[in-house]
């Protein structure tokens, strides 16, 4: 018995040549089922710009919000680590002394390095120059006993990242009043400055409640008032970002608490070393100090 495989016999005919026994085989057509090529699959393009997009308040104690370019693994500006999210999108600020320029940097997954300058606005700020020494002299040993913890609880809670979008949102006042204190103002006694004003003073009255600004969760709410702060509360928005209200007459959260845009946290008061009954609300983000005027709208 012969056995004939279709691939040789279609050979054969293509070929010329006959089948083994010498008789004819009838004419047959190879049928050749086509390979589907491989091709390498293309890597998926990164979302996102080509460089820095961003805008805010590019001046001394301001602020911005934008994204990382495509592909970023790590960013920063001037070497300050920024943190950006899963869109990359992140949250970045200048201190109140910050020179005139600054430059985000992004490493990339490719290896690559890209930066992008920035030019920051130079601020008039209120200065007193006067013609009298300060006052000489400094905190007693039994002072620093009771602030040293003080100092430590505030810069564990500053130092805490909540994951709260509160940075993304435009702020609201916390509350109305005559403004008794600006940001950045200074006094300079005979060429020796003072310790700028680190925040905005508000001054509605005494008792008067006063509302998160933006999302956040409670980073520190003081069971005892503070030496300088007084009834002191802390709230990170994310990405770094947090606010300080000093001087409470009395909170209305706790440690823990997420808050929402223009929900109550306290009520104004003069605890803590405050001349009167006022609000005292600061804004840093990492150690940068931030002007809380920058991130509100007109009135």
């Amino acid at each position: 018995m012969i056995v004939r495989y279709p691939q040789l016999l279609a050979l054969a005919a293509l070929a010329g040549c006959t089948a083994p026994d010498g008789a004819a085989e009838p004419e047959t057509t190879a049928v050749v089922q086509p390979i589907p090529a491989t091709s390498p699959t293309a890597a998926p393009v990164p979302a996102g710009p080509s460089t820095f997009a961003f805008d805010g308040q590019l001046t001394q104690g301001g602020w911005i919000r934008g994204q990382v370019p495509a592909g970023t693994r790590t960013a920063d500006l001037d070497g300050q680590a920024i943190s950006f999210d899963a869109n990359g999108r992140f949250f970045a600020a200048f201190d109140r002394d910050a020179g005139p320029r600054a430059t985000l940097t992004a490493h990339l997954a490719d290896g690559r390095i890209l930066t992008s300058p920035v030019a920051i606005s130079p601020r008039d700020w209120a200065i007193e120059r006067i013609n009298v020494a300060r006052t000489p002299g400094g905190p007693t040993e039994a002072f620093l006993a009771l602030r040293r913890p003080e100092l430590a609880r505030i810069a564990a809670a500053r130092a805490r990242n909540s994951m709260s979008d509160g940075w993304r949102q435009n702020f609201i006042w916390p509350v109305e009043g005559r403004i008794s204190g600006r940001f950045g103002s200074q006094r300079i006694y005979r060429g020796e400055p003072a310790a700028y004003h680190s925040g905005l003073d508000i001054a509605p009255g005494n008792g008067v409640a006063y509302v998160a600004p933006a999302d956040g969760v409670v980073v520190l709410a003081a069971e005892q008032p503070f030496t300088l702060e007084g009834n002191l509360v802390i709230i990170d928005h994310g990405m770094g970002l947090n606010s300080a209200f000093l001087h409470s007459s009395r909170l209305a959260v706790k440690e823990g608490d997420v808050v929402r845009q223009g929900q109550l946290i306290g009520y104004t008061g003069a605890t803590g070393r405050a001349s009167g009954p006022h609000l005292h609300w600061s804004i840093k983000w990492r150690a940068a100090r931030l002007d809380p005027l920058l991130f509100l709208p007109p009135r």
